[in-house]
């Protein structure tokens, strides 16, 4: 994890990031907008993405495993939503098919491009690496559930116009989701723990020691602030992404890409971290876990506001993106069906990767 030579004494930039962030909303408020200001806030907002998520480490660290992962997945969600509900609110273009554009491209760039290099890199450096099954068999599972009730059923309803739900169908598949993602964390965290928890084998490194009680209570003081101030200066920064986007010429998908990526990165890193320290079950368990918290928190939310507000809400995908997704799904169940991995599976999923970031950029 990014804490982990960290557990103890907390880096410069923990806190100077958030703490910069905050002086420049306030600069926002009190002195007005600007170019130079949107810039400055645009590159705290990163930097302070990635304060939260080691901040998250911290306190993942002191619960321990399987729950201190889903603490992970958690925060970069409630970054991920921030970040889609801003843009949705606000003045950008096609905001009816974000949520399906930045969910769908979590899910690929997860699937394929975490887990993807995790197995690379784990496999160039071990071999072969080996972890619980049935825990992976699990958040599969769970995972292709959540993709086909929201991604791919909305293409075959007849209550409303394209590959939308009508409202009372977007209530029930938020509700669904919600339902079937805290099923998935009570069974990683309480009823089959087990199957999460990686179990350390003779010449791997060591977890870092536990943080004390005061050092984790900072921190999350500052994971509430950093979080704060990543919600707040989306807000700001929304139409400004969306213009940018549209400025260089990109299709509209691709903004849901820049979204997903902004929020996986620290998380992905801290995956392939993992992997080099020959801990591909933390590995899985971040990126997995993450994937399916994109879905199951993010669209009950992103639904709740669409209804709320009145605003349409498209998200059934094209068929390009349904058979990228089945490839996605089917290249997943048999890389990690039998418990043990190579650099072979990796290079598979990097490949299904780059398929879709092509095709995303060359419709």
């Amino acid at each position: 994890m990014m804490a982990a030579a960290t557990a103890t004494r907390m880096p410069w930039w923990a806190w100077v990031w958030p703490t910069l962030a905050w002086a420049l909303l306030i600069a926002a408020v009190v002195g007005g907008k600007s170019n130079l200001l949107a810039a400055a806030a645009a590159g705290a907002m990163v930097a302070t993405v990635f304060s939260a998520v080691y901040h998250a480490e911290v306190v993942a660290l002191r619960v321990g495993e399987p729950l201190g992962t889903l603490i992970l997945a958690v925060v970069v969600t409630v970054i991920e939503v921030a970040l889609i509900v801003s843009v949705m609110l606000g003045s950008g273009a096609e905001p009816s098919a974000l949520a399906r554009d930045t969910v769908f491209a979590a899910v690929m760039l997860v699937c394929n491009g975490v887990v993807g290099l995790c197995l690379l890199v784990g496999g160039i450096r071990h071999h072969e690496q080996g972890f619980q099954v049935e825990g992976a068999s699990a958040a599969l599972a769970v995972l292709a559930a959540l993709t086909t009730l929201t991604l791919i059923v909305p293409n075959y309803t007849t209550s409303a116009a394209g590959p939308a739900f009508s409202a009372s169908q977007l209530a029930f598949a938020g509700v669904m989701s919600l339902i079937l993602y805290g099923v998935f964390v009570f069974v990683q965290t309480v009823r089959h723990r087990d199957y999460f928890i990686w179990e350390r084998n003779e010449g791997q490194d060591d977890h870092a020691e536990r943080p004390t009680g005061r050092f984790t209570l900072l921190s999350t003081a500052l994971l509430i602030a950093a979080l704060t101030a990543v919600v707040l200066i989306a807000k700001l920064e929304s139409p400004i992404l969306d213009a940018g986007v549209a400025w260089v010429g990109a299709p509209k998908p691709v903004v849901g890409i820049v979204i997903a990526a902004l929020v996986l990165l620290p998380e992905g890193l801290a995956a392939l971290r993992a992997a080099r320290a020959n801990r591909l079950q933390t590995s899985l368990n971040l990126a997995l876990g993450s994937a399916i918290a994109s879905i199951g928190l993010t669209i009950p939310t992103v639904a709740a506001v669409s209804i709320f507000i009145g605003q349409p809400l498209a998200l059934g995908l094209g068929t390009k993106e349904e058979v990228l997704l089945a490839l996605t799904l089917l290249v997943g169940v048999i890389t990690l069906g039998n418990g043990r991995t190579t650099v072979l599976q990796g290079a598979v999923h990097l490949v299904i990767l780059a398929a879709f970031l092509f095709l995303a950029v060359v419709p």
